[in-house]
């Protein structure tokens, strides 16, 4: 074991070159035991940890015997052990292995070469969980129900199916030659995929039936890939925490930072992280779905056709969209908005006076952006003649309100978080922003609402899908296998739920940009059109009621 430590560059899966000396009348040694006495004297110390597994034994030896007593053994790496569990004729040029970003809504996923370290290919597929529930917690009741946890399991296993074969096909290879899996989801998704009862998770005191799934192979579970690939869930820290954003930890290495950082990945919640290579504290929340187009009716995820970015002209109001192009280049007409887009337009929106500190829209300067609803007022982002199926994109008050709950929801998080730790926002060197959210966010907007501290916008990193780099890193090093355990032994977690300072935070941070104007001096108050009283400091902290 100690020789697997010293290897920090190994793959899940590995490659060692074998030759034996064939039999004879003088040596009756057996097939099996004649290869597994090759690659344990090539294997030196680490041959001490050398497991077969039956299911494997006889279609290696008769492998081996086929090739002349020579050939390319393939290693598993299993906690603790090495498993043999395949002997190919020569080195194979191409080892594909996959890494899962298994979320709630999307899963996303690469295949990777572990012989070049190249990316083959990449995919996504909505979840067809969602059939069962657009959320965890109607999954989990789903679950209860006769057979529920089996069909949850089913889908998933047929999504993963699919998406290999769509990997392999971009790829040029068979989803069966594809040798290791590596899952990042969140702690309920983990219960699902693997068939562990979830039961406890949405019950105090939420308690996982398990944290670090054992080892499987892609066989037991019925997977299409290689029957002999190790199929690895990340582990997790409890029913809130799980394997993906211990992925997102150790992807951007914030378990090995000098100083104090922070991780920011929105999602179905807003979950954060914050510490260095000493200490690492954590807590998660309920900001994500407006961010994510879960909320607002023509809130989408970022996509081809989707608004995500907003600007609104000061002296004539015109409204101007930045729209997500496709694949070959041409932009398609607007469809919807992100939470990108969000961001933008209720920041331009306060910019222009056309909302207040509240986030109210205010009629009488909307003007012709001015959009009735049976519902109340919304905003025009894009007119019908320039959207698509000519219906235009607009935003209501009601949407306005979510983002403004969401965005409430993330600053008191982010704010609560580093009240725990004892230090302030200027002591963060770096955020890294995870997800679509920290690809297509632009800090000064979000700033500007107040949903992120008022730092120098080169604090802010953008990540991209940080569980799945976390996942891809776990297939390629094993430093990061180790890491990965050691992260989830020392990292403390916030239940924010029972926690009074975040409702406090929360209700101060429900105004643009926050009832303490001092915590955001980057952020202008005398804007044009406002009234006066709108930037009256003499009471720094209004009461309204809940929307």
């Amino acid at each position: 074991m100690a020789e697997q430590e010293r290897d920090d560059s190994g793959g899940l899966v590995r490659l060692l070159p074998v030759r034996a000396t064939p039999p004879s009348l003088n040596d009756n040694t057996g097939d099996w035991e004649r290869l597994q006495r090759a690659v344990e004297r090539d294997l030196g110390a680490a041959a001490a940890s050398l497991v077969v597994p039956w299911r494997r034994a006889a279609a290696v030896a008769a492998a081996f015997r086929e090739n002349g007593f020579a050939g390319v053994a393939v290693l598993n790496e299993e906690p603790g052990r090495l498993e043999l569990v395949d002997l190919l004729p020569a080195m194979p040029a191409c080892l594909p292995v996959m890494a899962l970003d298994l979320g709630t809504t999307h899963l996303e996923a690469v295949l990777l070469d572990l012989v070049s370290g190249r990316e083959l290919a990449r995919a996504t597929r909505k979840n067809s969980q969602l059939e069962f529930g657009e959320d965890i917690l109607s999954r989990i009741h789903f679950a209860t129900v006769e057979s529920g946890l089996q069909r949850l399991q089913q889908a998933v296993l047929a999504d993963i199916n699919a998406l290999a074969a769509q990997l392999a096909a971009a790829a040029a290879c068979q989803p069966a030659t594809i040798r290791a899996l590596a899952v990042a989801g969140n702690t309920a998704m983990g219960h699902f995929l693997l068939g562990f009862d979830p039961y406890h998770l949405c019950r105090e005191p939420y308690i996982p039936q398990v944290n670090d799934p054992p080892p499987v192979a892609a066989a037991e579970l019925g997977l299409a890939i290689h029957p002999a690939a190790p199929v690895r869930v990340l582990p997790g820290v409890g029913a809130y925490f799980g394997g993906d954003l211990l992925a997102g930890i150790v992807a951007c290495d914030l378990d090995l930072a000098a100083e104090p950082t922070m991780l920011i990945d929105v999602g179905t919640n807003a979950e954060v992280v914050v510490g260095c290579r000493d200490w690492l504290v954590a807590c998660a929340g309920a900001a994500g779905p407006a961010l994510e187009g879960g909320v607002a009716k023509m809130g989408l995820r970022a996509g081809p056709g989707v608004v995500e970015r907003v600007k609104i002209a000061a002296d004539t109001g015109e409204i101007a969209c930045q729209i997500i192009a496709a694949a070959d280049g041409s932009v398609p007409p607007a469809k919807g908005i992100c939470g990108s887009g969000m961001i933008d337009l209720l920041a331009e929106l306060f910019k222009t006076g056309m909302v207040d500190i509240r986030g109210k829209l205010q009629a009488e300067r909307l003007g012709h952006n001015l959009w009735q609803t049976p519902d109340g007022p919304a905003v025009v982002v894009v007119p019908a003649g320039e959207a698509a199926d000519g219906e235009p994109v607009v935003v209501s008050q009601l949407d306005i309100d979510a983002l403004m709950r969401s965005k409430a929801a993330m600053y008191a998080i982010l704010g609560t978080l580093m009240e725990q730790v004892g230090l302030p926002f200027t002591e963060l060197g770096r955020i890294h922003v995870a997800g679509a959210f920290g690809r297509h966010i632009d800090p000064q907007q979000a700033v500007t609402i107040g949903m992120i501290p008022d730092l120098p916008l080169a604090v802010y990193q953008p990540l991209g899908n940080s569980s799945l780099a976390g996942a891809q890193r776990y297939l390629r090093e094993a430093a990061v296998r180790r890491r990965i355990g050691e992260v989830a032994r020392k990292i403390t977690y916030i239940e924010l739920n029972v926690n009074h300072d975040f409702m406090i935070r929360f209700s101060g941070s429900r105004f643009i940009p926050h009832t303490d104007r001092s915590l955001f001096p980057s952020v202008p108050y005398q804007l044009p059109g406002r009234e006066a009283s709108d930037h009256d400091n003499s009471n720094p902290a209004p009461t309204v009621n809940d929307d």
